[in-house]
């Protein structure tokens, strides 16, 4: 079969890249690794922290809670310690993947994030115990993580990276974060919250890790020719980045945004269920929010890539708050779907803008440790977000003075996004300096 029937053999996300030039990629790259790449990163990021752990979180709130006798704020405040240490792991893991590669850090991390998934299937009424596993999980979760996905994407593709960062993470976070809560419902109909838990671990490492451990390949770093020297990124430094303002607007508006509509979409369940909505709709809701996220992300990125501006993500952020007062006021089923729906239109445009802008406004030189600073205000606010109401919730039993707080929120974060320059700015600022062979880039 030619190259052109095989692209044509193709479909979906694949067919997008196959059909991509070549010369879109590094040099080195292929169609075939291509496909290959997408494929593992759309993998990876469905078995990856946000599906598994911050999705179907809010099926798991009251079953923990009511077993172990404690308030919510007790059980969600493990989001909380999980955001630090992800936090904590971010800039560390984005260094290592700039010198080491990422392929090898998202394997193992892939192969100990599922074993701890299983493991709290085992936990006891131990608040130590309980919080240690989370620890744990966040720190292993920061490994094979959409911020790595993203860096390798970054790194294979050039003039279609927002189509394919979209693809990647819209698809694979949307599909894991609507197919992982019901999954865990199911599961736990049958055998509980703790059967939950390893039911979900196990996909992790049974479906997981052969995917990434066969086709995930490392960002091609030299020319085609053998023993030619490094190709050059350009970009700049954290230390550069951070003296501008793009970057600390960039950290405000789409981390506190993401974050508390992440934390938002884990409590959908305890929201409507209180609300005296069963908790099969209030499932679907999730689930409509998540597959939006999905696709929503995709198409933003081709907007990005065509339109060169990043002036049209700001009005995408009033829809999230047209989302969040319907979410809020709904009374039938329709209308929460619907609020569902304009939801993950903010939440696919602020995860799916993130990497973008990282990539156009600082570039690929250091790309890891900058995307582990920005990734790590995220994951502060999806961990503090769900204790703060939660917290709100055991005081005035509804989340309401919550749920007005993140409106506020998306206010903020839209008139921040205007503010932000067009990449030229930043762009201006660039230093070029050769790419380091990943060590044992061949190898896991």
């Amino acid at each position: 079969m030619s190259e052109v029937e095989g692209a044509a053999a193709l479909s979906g996300p694949a067919a997008i890249v196959a059909q991509a030039p070549v010369a879109d990629g590094r040099l080195g790259a292929t169609r075939r690794n291509q496909v290959s790449v997408v494929l593992a990163c759309m993998t990876g990021n469905m078995v990856s922290a946000t599906p598994i752990i911050h999705g179907p979180f809010g099926n798991f709130l009251k079953p923990i809670a009511h077993e172990f006798g404690w308030p919510r704020a007790e059980v969600s405040g493990v989001l909380s310690l999980l955001a630090v240490i992800t936090a904590l792991a971010y800039p560390l893991v984005g260094r290592a993947a700039d010198r080491f590669g990422p392929r090898r850090l998202i394997v193992a991390g892939n192969l100990v994030f599922g074993c701890l998934v299983i493991a709290l299937g085992f936990v006891t009424p131990s608040v130590l115990l309980f919080y240690g596993l989370f620890a744990l999980i966040g720190a292993a979760g920061a490994l094979p993580s959409t911020m790595m996905f993203n860096r390798v994407v970054s790194g294979w593709f050039d003039k279609t990276r927002g189509a394919m960062l979209g693809t990647t993470s819209g698809l694979g976070n949307g599909i894991g974060a609507t197919v992982m809560p019901l999954i865990a419902l199911l599961l736990m109909q049958h055998f509980g919250w703790r059967g939950g838990y390893i039911g979900l671990g196990v996909i992790v490492l049974a479906f997981g890790f052969p995917v990434l451990f066969f086709l995930l390949k490392e960002p091609p770093v030299a020319a085609a020719i053998h023993d030619a020297p490094p190709a050059p990124l350009q970009g700049m430094s954290l230390a550069e980045a951070a003296g501008t303002s793009t970057f600390w607007l960039m950290l405000t508006a789409i981390g506190l945004g993401a974050g508390c509509l992440t934390a938002t979409l884990a409590h959908v369940v305890p929201i409507l269920t209180d609300r005296s909505f069963p908790v099969g709709q209030a499932t679907l809701v999730v689930s409509v929010w998540a597959m939006v996220t999905a696709v929503w992300q995709i198409v933003v990125g081709s907007l990005l890539d065509r339109t060169g501006s990043p002036k049209l993500v700001a009005p995408l952020y009033i829809v999230s708050l047209v989302g969040m007062l319907t979410l809020e006021l709904g009374r039938s089923l329709p209308v929460l779907v619907f609020g569902g729906a304009l939801l993950g239109i903010g939440m696919g445009t602020e995860f799916g803008v993130l990497p973008y802008f990282i990539s156009r406004y600082f570039g690929l030189r250091r790309f890891g440790a900058i995307a582990g600073v920005m990734y790590s205000a995220v994951v502060i606010a999806q961990g503090v977000t769900p204790y703060l109401m939660d917290f709100d919730f055991d005081h005035h039993h509804t989340y309401l003075l919550s749920l007005h707080v993140i409106d506020g929120v998306l206010v903020a974060g839209a008139a921040i996004i205007a503010c932000l320059p067009r990449y030229v700015a930043t762009q201006r600022l660039w230093r070029t300096e050769p790419a380091a062979e990943p060590v044992g880039a061949a190898s896991v």
